[in-house]
Parts: C-alpha cells; structure tokens; sequence
C-alpha cells in the first residue's frame, strides 16, 4: 500500500507538472504560436531560430517597419547590430557604396544589420557571419516614386528645380531637371536598383543584357525579396524563411505621410510616364513580384492567408494591449513623448507617429520600441550596445593580470 501511495502520489505530482507546463506553454501560443498553424507545411519549431540576417533598406517600401521588428527581435535575443558609426549619422554613409569602416566598432561583431545603405556584397561578407540570411523588400514603383516625389523634394536637386513641385512637369522633361552625378540624384531614378548596387543610369533598350544579369545577381545573394503592397503575406515567408515566433514580426506601421502630403496617381498617362523613366526598377519589381507569387505557391496560398490572418489577429490583440485598441496616427508635434517623434524631412511633408496612453512615461517597454522612430531606435540601440561593451571591457581588465595584458582598444575610424 506504501508503494502504491507513493507511485500515486508521484504520477499526481507529474500530472499537476505536466498541465502547468501545458497550460503556460498554451497561455504564450495564444498569443503568439511558434509552430505553423493550422497544419501548414512543417513545425517551425523543429529547428532554432535563425538571428544572422542582412536586411537591405530600400527607400520609402515599409522598410523601417521592418527594421524597427529587426531591431526589437536582436534586442529580445541578445543579438548585436551593426549600426552606423557617428560621421554617418544614422545610415551607413549612404550614398556611397557601403564600407565595413562606416560601422562603429562598438556594435561589432554583429549578427543584425537592418539600417540603411547601398549595398556591396564584399563588404558585408567581410561583415557579416558566414551564416548570414539575406533579405530586402520591393515596392510597385508608381507609388514608390510619388513617395520619393514628395518626401525628397527638399533634397533631391531634381525634383527641387521643378517648379511649382510640379511631378507632372519633371515627368514631361526628366532631363531637363535631373543630373546623374548630383548628390541625391539616386532618390529621381531607379532608386531599387540603385539601393541594391546597381547602375540606375543603364538604359534597358540600348543595353538589353544588364538587367537580366543584374537580376541573377540579386537571386544568388537574397533569400527573400519581399513586396510592400503584400507586406503581411511577405512577413509570413520571411518567418518561415527563419523559423521564427509569431511574436517576432508583430508591426505597427512606421514612417507613414499624412493624406495630406501624398499626391494622388490617377492618370494612365502619368502611370506610364512613371514606370517609363524608371524602366529598370519596373522591370526588376515585375521579375521579383512573379517570384513571389511562385514562392506563395509553394507554401500554399490558402495556408499563407490563414497564417496571416493569425498575424494580423496577433498584431491586433497587441495594438489593444497598447493603444487600447486600434492605434492612432498623430502628426509629430501633437506627440508628448519626444522619443517617440518622427524625423521630419520637410516642412512641405508631414511624417505620423504614435503616442501611447498616459501622460508620463510608458512603462511598458514592448509598446514603446514598437512605436520608436528609427532615429531615435538607432541611438537608443547605440547607448545600449556601447554600455554593454564597455562593461565586457571593465570585466576583461579586472580579469587580467596588471601590467600583462591591456583592456581591448576600439580606434574610432575616420570617415572620409
């Protein structure tokens, strides 16, 4: 009977475990599911999470809504970023040809790189671990250029010389305004393929073989291509790509005009104007956006809008947690938290942001980084990354023996 007792009593002691476990793993799979719901391809969970990923920032495509969720999975992970030294401000030097000396050396070795730059394939490997999953994301470029258009028109010389900031007048007579070799001339042409390391000024009719090469290129480096006017079906793929949580692509939109700084395309003519002066990022968005679908079609497009109706149940059980429901874009001045307001590029541009509810400041620190602004996420990211590596210097010296060994030495490189 001793024995009997005990054997129960333990089997009572493992079932009360058991369903614990069950019931805190059940608790965070509600909110956020690791494996892929609804029976959809393989468990994502049956292999780790994969945290050495190279996103390249292309212009105005919702790139900084996904570098804000990069920037929040590395900090949940413990994973550094490469962000840009201080004579680069807060992208890396761009638009010069990015170097591995524009990154500060405090955030080396870095397994994260998600802020701007052209890229340079060298220098990134040169960078980056050998393990390092390549990633960027397109957008149609009608609506990628109007964005350019109106965000840019304090800085681009080309669309500065057009009067009345008229888009309608620089499409009549591109060159008229445009030099290919002014500072910022990449923002007025084949900005995508400028980004990604090509020549914008190539002319697709007189040179036929370049942007077929050029797309062999970008297939052999990038995993995945993603597409903004598809951005919660590219979030599903890219957290296959990397057996991520659910928790892990949770969003808010960032960076965002207002209605009333966004020009409204509605003339075929202007359309094909449009997409005529910017023929090789045409050509490119239209080669990646078939690709896309092809990889949709290997997940399984009805599996593909389940999981993303479980993103976007997700991203609004979280706008509730944080907002109290739907979040409400507010212009940056009308933002209390300073932390918290968006760059303006422009008096002419209006950029949105989020405030969060109370007056004081937010003590919950998910909802704060999901709203934070690149430029302020960037240095809040360099504070953090610095501290943490003046620390591990501290323990190093404290370790050595004195007059043996010197504290590691990070010489500050001088951007040219």
């Amino acid at each position: 009977k001793m024995i009997s007792r005990k054997k129960g009593f333990l089997l009572l002691i493992l079932a009360f475990s058991t369903v614990t476990l069950l019931f805190r793993q059940s608790a965070h799979l509600s909110w956020f599911p690791k494996s892929s719901p609804f029976g959809c391809g393989p468990l994502l969970s049956s292999r780790p999470k994969h945290t050495a990923v190279a996103f390249l920032k292309t212009h105005k495509t919702a790139s900084s809504t996904v570098q804000n969720l990069l920037f929040r999975f590395a900090e949940r992970h413990n994973v550094t970023v490469a962000l840009p030294h201080h004579a680069c401000d807060h992208q890396f030097c761009y638009p010069r040809n990015f170097s591995a000396r524009f990154v500060h050396p405090y955030t080396l070795p870095p397994r994260v790189i998600a802020s701007h730059l052209r890229f340079n394939g060298g220098e990134l490997r040169r960078l980056m671990p050998n393990d390092t999953i390549y990633i960027t994301i397109l957008r149609e470029p009608v609506g990628m250029f109007e964005s350019l258009f109106s965000y840019y028109n304090q800085y681009c010389p080309a669309f500065k010389r057009v009067p009345n900031g008229s888009m309608e007048a620089f499409l009549d007579e591109p060159y008229r305004y445009y030099r290919p070799h002014e500072k910022f001339a990449m923002y007025a042409h084949n900005t995508m393929v400028y980004d990604l390391g090509g020549d914008p000024e190539r002319n697709p009719d007189h040179d036929p073989a370049y942007l077929p090469r050029f797309v062999r290129q970008v297939e052999s480096i990038f995993s995945l291509v993603m597409l903004a006017e598809y951005f919660d079906e590219s979030l599903v793929l890219l957290r296959r790509l990397l057996a991520w949580d659910l928790e892990d692509v949770l969003y808010v939109k960032l960076n965002m005009r207002s209605p009333e700084s966004k020009l409204n395309i509605t003339s075929p003519h202007l359309v094909e104007q449009i997409r005529a002066w910017n023929a090789l990022d045409a050509r490119l968005y239209d080669h990646f956006n078939t690709t896309f679908w092809r990889k949709m079609g290997e997940v399984g497009q009805d599996c593909v809008r389940k999981e993303v109706r479980a993103l976007r149940q997700a991203c609004g059980r979280l706008a509730q947690h944080c907002f109290g429901g739907q979040p409400q874009l507010r212009p940056a001045m009308q933002i209390k938290n300073k932390e918290l307001r968006p760059w303006q590029p422009s008096a002419k541009v209006d950029i949105v942001g989020y405030d969060l509810p109370g007056s004081g400041p937010p003590s919950d620190e998910l909802c704060l980084k999901l709203v934070m602004p690149e430029v302020q996420y960037s240095r809040y990211l360099l504070r953090k990354q610095s501290l943490k590596n003046r620390r591990r210097a501290a323990a190093h010296r404290s370790l050595s023996p004195r007059g043996l060994l010197r504290p590691p030495r990070h010489p500050i490189t001088k951007v040219a």
